[in-house]
């Protein structure tokens, strides 16, 4: 399976970073991971799927906020599974996704610049919503949403800790990676690249294209939501700027840096994007966002690939060869 080795090394690395970075930076990387997660989503519908999603970021919010109702208590005061709240976050990301992807995609479709402008506006107009929805907090946003609470064998633990926060989160992102590495390897992965590059040819041969696409938005709505499910769970509260403008934009530049078309490029894309921010603006201040400017152009123009996914594209010929 293609960059299955490096991948597997990548994971282990990071599995074993938390004795030698540090408390603070654990913290911190395991925030990242779910960006991460939000990446390969992303990249998972515009790399893969050839959807230009500019608005990835509001199923990342719907499924914070609805991590958050449910945790609190505020649908059924005796039901905060965390469990319940995780499965709910990733099913009401994707019927969110499948209802707009059905009005965007039937007929003769919407696609290119259109689309992303559509998934933009419709991403700001729910930030707008959720700014005036009071009984969701409104601006404020939901506070004191608690932390995962695993349950075995009737024993039950809060995720405070940050070694076995980043422990559990990195062992999701990995099975959500790995688990749709697999599916892209599989059948359904040469379908969505025929329903990406040839989708009339596709349709001659008696495949939806339509339920092709849909399938991958709403997928990858899924995963996106489960990441702003456990992204809730780490900052203790969901607010209207998870779903608008500027995370959609940032989560493009990740993906477009690291490689839209390879999952592993743009995880990474948003990991060390994310790292470098943070270093970039304690050394040069307001100027950090120039230096991030300058990478996305030589990402997009000199290596449309991506700053990441050519060195590992080289990476793995030569372990072919």
């Amino acid at each position: 399976m293609r960059n299955s080795l490096i991948a597997l090394l990548i994971f282990a690395a990071l599995a074993a970073a938390p004795p030698v970075i540090g408390g603070y930076w654990t913290g911190q990387l395991t925030g990242y991971l779910v960006y991460g997660l939000l990446a390969i989503s992303l990249s998972l519908v515009w790399g893969y799927g050839g959807i230009l999603c500019f608005g990835q970021a509001m199923f990342f919010g719907i499924g914070g906020y609805i991590m958050a109702v449910i945790t609190k208590g505020m649908v059924l005061p005796d039901i905060t599974s965390s469990y319940l709240g995780l499965i709910a976050a990733m099913a009401g990301a994707a019927l969110f996704a499948l209802a707009l992807g059905y009005f965007l995609f039937a007929g003769r479709g919407i696609s290119g610049a259109y689309l992303a402008i559509i998934t933009l506006a419709i991403a700001l107009v729910l930030e707008r919503l959720m700014n005036n929805w009071y009984g969701l907090g409104g601006y404020n946003g939901l506070l004191n949403v608690p932390p995962i609470k695993l349950t075995f064998f009737g024993a039950s633990f809060e995720l405070w800790d940050r070694v076995p926060t980043f422990y559990a989160i990195l062992i999701v992102v990995a099975v959500i990676f790995f688990g749709t590495t697999a599916l892209l390897n599989s059948a359904y992965g040469l379908r969505l690249t025929a329903c990406r590059t040839h989708p009339d040819r596709l349709a001659s041969l008696g495949y939806s294209v339509l339920n092709i696409r849909l399938s991958v938005f709403s997928l990858s709505a899924a995963i996106a939501g489960l990441a702003g499910a456990l992204f809730v769970t780490l900052d203790g509260f969901a607010s209207p700027t998870l779903i608008g403008f500027t995370l959609s934009t940032e989560a493009l530049i990740w993906v477009a840096i690291g490689g839209k078309e390879m999952l592993l490029a743009a995880f990474l894309g948003a990991i060390l994007t994310r790292t470098a921010e943070s270093w970039l603006s304690e050394i040069f201040g307001d100027y950090w966002i120039l230096i991030l400017g300058i990478a996305f152009m030589i990402s997009v123009v000199l290596l449309p690939k991506g700053l990441l996914a050519t060195p590992l594209e080289k990476l793995t010929e030569g372990k072919r060869r």
